[in-house]
């Protein structure tokens, strides 16, 4: 993998699953990074103590995502940190709960919203100042193959706030790559985090493993490594791609 050393990254939620493969991944490469978590503190400690226990240099940022008062205010701790922003992963969201389309309440539609879709806006805008001064930086969105799928059971929120997300990045690789910030996205499967162990009943998760042909679910590290690569040298000439992470369950 390319070297990133002294390159800062803010990956949100980043305590558990994918998130955390992403922060701890970007340690790796040499990355500065900011894991941010809203509930889940506990965890997100340790993920910081295993960037700082390989010798890697972490900050620990708290918030609502979807809060733009909040966000805001970690964009500062960012940048009075680390000085500045090379960059964002908007990974934040989740489906919150199964619920079927016709039980759907309005409460939860916009809830299942902002956190998942109005995250993105509000982060990213916020990022941009701190790029800038950089001259330039890169963002990956992480989506879902929801997005095109239109999900599994009771995720009809869930599902159309992912597909939000896949066109706001094609909306945002447009409008930003003029500034050198070039945007892109990844769309994982089936991944073995705590999402599906909370969401998603053992049989219906069978059913999905058999479904994919290369017969199982992907890992957190195997999604990361698709968002490093995205944000390295080699891919200077990706802008607005969504990377599908599926083991084939899902091919154009």
């Amino acid at each position: 993998m390319p070297d990133l050393s002294g390159k800062v990254a803010w990956v949100t939620g980043s305590s558990t699953g994918i998130g955390a493969a992403c922060a701890l991944a970007l340690a790796r490469e040499g990355c500065r990074v900011a894991v941010h978590y809203n509930r889940s503190g506990e965890e997100a400690r340790r993920v910081v103590q295993k960037i700082e226990g390989s010798g890697g240099e972490a900050l620990l940022v708290r918030g609502d995502v979807s809060d733009a008062a909040e966000v805001g205010r970690m964009a500062a701790e960012v940048e009075d940190r680390f000085g500045g922003l090379d960059f964002l992963v908007n990974n934040a969201g989740g489906l919150l709960e199964r619920r079927p389309f016709s039980e759907m309440t309005e409460e939860l539609w916009e809830r299942v919203m902002e956190v998942n879709l109005k995250s993105v806006f509000l982060v990213s805008r916020a990022a941009l100042p701190l790029m800038r001064r950089r001259g330039g930086g890169r963002i990956v969105n992480v989506t879902s193959i929801a997005a095109r799928t239109g999900g599994g059971p009771g995720s009809s929120a869930y599902a159309s706030a992912k597909g939000g997300v896949s066109t706001l990045t094609r909306a945002m690789a447009k409008e930003l790559v003029s500034e050198n910030i070039l945007v892109n996205g990844v769309a994982p499967g089936v991944i073995a985090t705590p999402f599906h162990d909370r969401y998603t009943p053992p049989e219906v998760r069978e059913r999905l493993r058999r479904g994919i042909p290369i017969g199982r679910e992907g890992t957190p590290e195997e999604v990361a490594g698709v968002v490093v690569f995205l944000l390295s040298p080699a891919a200077d000439y990706l802008v607005g791609e969504i990377v599908e992470v599926n083991g084939g369950q899902l091919m154009d």
